[in-house]
């Protein structure tokens, strides 16, 4: 099979690095979600087991098709939007799921009309460089800010990574992830004690639809999943130079948490940060081979979804400075390629740098996050500037 063939280990740590960013750095978020709507342990394990298959099957499967690394991961803002809103309004599981068709019901119909992608080929990609750099660059910051409280660990990683880098460039991140865990095991730092082995049983709730349930929950969801997740998503695959079928990918993540809503996927969307991960070069030299990153990535997903807290545990695991610096040097050269396109062209640059900021500022206005911001600021400058 040519999957194996093009397989490197490089792609395979892209695979698993993405997984353990995109999982850590958000889960708790689905939980509070989840717990919003008086969730019992066995719906939160469902959820898990939901969201797994779908983000695992609508990575690989496409990523095997296409031969380019399709990724997909779940809505965090729009965990975060649901956590609120379902504190605030007291809505039942039920209605919960019921919003939850609604909303991808909506961006089906984003996607198999071709509006999105439309409105995605207007965006410069200067400015989508920029939105990029944007999302990207928190997660640079976040590994050097690691140091505040776990110096000697991200100092071990970064000098690590740099020899990696000078010597066995394709190999640089594994290494790192590999000395990190040895060091942060041989420190006790592992926290073995959250996995146990089960086995998640998907539990289904019958859907019940209510107009507030719908405008406070479903509309809500698919404006922070399509601006917030789903624009950045797209720019990280230009970024790449990847050219995708933007409108029956969308339609397909859409078709996709149809069918697993009942079971708690509140939302599927393109990926920015674990995509940029595995599109990049430290995933593989070959650009046509980085869907084995995309593939690995995946298949971890549909474990995740599987094998519920015990994945969870596994993941949960690993010190969160040790993550948030691999997520950080991991994306290292993608922040830097996004840049260079950012600001290539002199008469684009000053619009691309109010992109950047207004991105990388993570203001939230009505609800929306600041990757839609940056995008608006950056097109008024721009259209500013031309006029």
């Amino acid at each position: 099979m040519r999957f194996f063939k093009d397989l490197q280990l490089s792609a395979a740590s892209a695979g698993f690095v993405a997984v353990l960013v995109g999982f850590t750095s958000s889960v708790a978020l689905v939980f509070q979600a989840a717990q919003s709507f008086g969730a019992t342990p066995e719906e939160i394990s469902s959820w898990m087991w939901a969201l797994g298959l779908g983000m695992g099957l609508c990575s690989a499967l496409p990523s095997l098709l296409l031969r380019q690394p399709v990724m997909v991961a779940w809505s965090t803002p729009g965990a975060a939007v649901l956590a609120a809103a379902g504190l605030a309004g007291g809505f039942s599981m039920a209605e919960a799921i019921g919003a939850f068709i609604v909303s991808a019901a909506l961006i089906t119909v984003a996607g198999a009309t071709g509006w999105f992608e439309r409105v995605m080929n207007r965006i410069p990609m200067a400015l989508a460089a920029a939105l990029l750099a944007g999302v990207l660059a928190r997660f640079g910051l976040n590994a050097f800010g690691a140091a505040q409280t776990a110096l000697p660990l991200v100092l071990l990683m970064l000098a690590t990574y740099l020899l990696g880098k000078r010597f066995v460039p394709r190999y640089a991140v594994p290494l790192t992830l590999v000395v990190a865990v040895t060091y942060a095991a041989l420190r006790g730092q592992l926290a073995w004690k959250t996995v146990s082995f089960s086995l998640a049983v998907p539990v289904f709730t019958m859907p019940q639809f209510t107009l507030s349930a719908i405008v406070s929950l479903a509309l809500p969801l698919f404006v922070v999943t399509m601006a917030s997740q789903n624009l950045p998503g797209v720019a990280a695959i230009r970024a790449a130079g990847y050219d995708m079928p933007i409108s029956r990918l969308l339609t397909m993540t859409g078709v996709a948490t149809l069918v697993l809503a009942p079971f708690g996927a509140f939302a599927l969307n393109f990926s920015a940060i674990t995509a940029a991960i595995c599109m990049g070069r430290e995933a593989h030299e070959d650009k046509a081979k980085r869907y084995t990153a995309a593939v690995v990535c995946g298949l971890l997903y549909v474990l995740v979804g599987v094998f519920g807290a015990t994945v969870t545990g596994l993941l949960l695991a690993f010190p969160k400075e040790l993550v948030a610096a691999i997520a950080g040097l991991a994306l290292l050269g993608s922040i830097a390629g996004a840049l260079a396109s950012a600001f290539a062209q002199e008469d684009q640059r000053e619009a691309a740098l109010i992109t950047f900021l207004v991105t990388l500022s993570g203001v939230v206005i009505a609800g929306v996050g600041s990757a839609f911001w940056g995008v608006v600021a950056g097109t008024v400058a721009l259209g500013v500037r031309r006029k």
